[in-house]
């Protein structure tokens, strides 16, 4: 496996727009496989909207109230994306590190997962169920409280996880998140975390090292 230097760390502090963040995505993903660029991690928020994965099914868009649908090219199905949400877009050479998609989605995950414990929060797998789970401690309901999807076109990968922080919960009723209607989503601050932006960028800047190095 090549050794890679470290990628390099964006940050908008502005929304932005989808279409703006998948044409930067797929720039940046085709240069990064022609070898003119570094890989890039590119942490943002984008304004209330939801995406269509290759899996979706018509029916899980049960209201779209007003907001927009992008069908869009990663795996998955439909999602949820708006403020206070922290999306992190991966434009990582998966062949340079070793080529091996199922790990590197498991590396994904344990990227969410060491974060979410630098937070005070225990994410968790479930066989069966993409994304990060967490139990509420006054339920005992499962629900999700973040999500991953991924492309790769020439070894690269672009799309990536995200990662609810405080976004309105309520705009999640307009679809089937990911297909899963057994369980909700939830967020840090409905777990009682109140984390600013900055410390949940810390924790992903420094659990991504501990797993992909760099």
């Amino acid at each position: 496996m090549t050794q890679l230097p470290a990628p390099e760390w964006l940050s908008s502090p502005d929304l932005v727009a989808y279409p703006e963040a998948l044409a930067a995505m797929e720039a940046r993903a085709a240069a990064i496989a022609d070898g003119s660029a570094s890989e890039a991690v590119w942490l943002l928020e984008h304004p209330p909207l939801y995406t269509a994965g290759t899996s979706a099914k018509g029916a899980d868009l049960l209201d779209a109230g007003g907001f927009p649908v992008f069908a869009t090219g990663r795996g998955g199905q439909y999602t949820y994306h708006g403020p206070g949400q922290r999306v992190g877009y991966t434009m990582l050479n998966v062949q340079a590190r070793g080529g091996d998609v199922r790990l590197f989605v498991h590396n994904l995950e344990e990227w969410l997962i060491r974060s979410l414990a630098r937070l005070g929060v225990q994410g968790e797998r479930r066989a069966g169920r993409v994304g990060i789970w967490v139990v509420d401690p006054d339920t005992g309901a499962e629900d999700k409280i973040a999500a991953l999807g991924i492309r790769i076109r020439r070894g690269v990968s672009f799309h990536g996880v995200s990662l609810n922080v405080d976004p309105d919960l309520s705009h999640f009723a307009g679809i089937v998140p990911c297909g899963i209607s057994q369980h909700g989503v939830t967020s840090l601050k409905r777990l009682g975390k109140l984390a600013p932006m900055a410390e949940v960028d810390a924790a992903l800047k420094d659990s991504f090292a501990t797993v992909f190095g760099g």
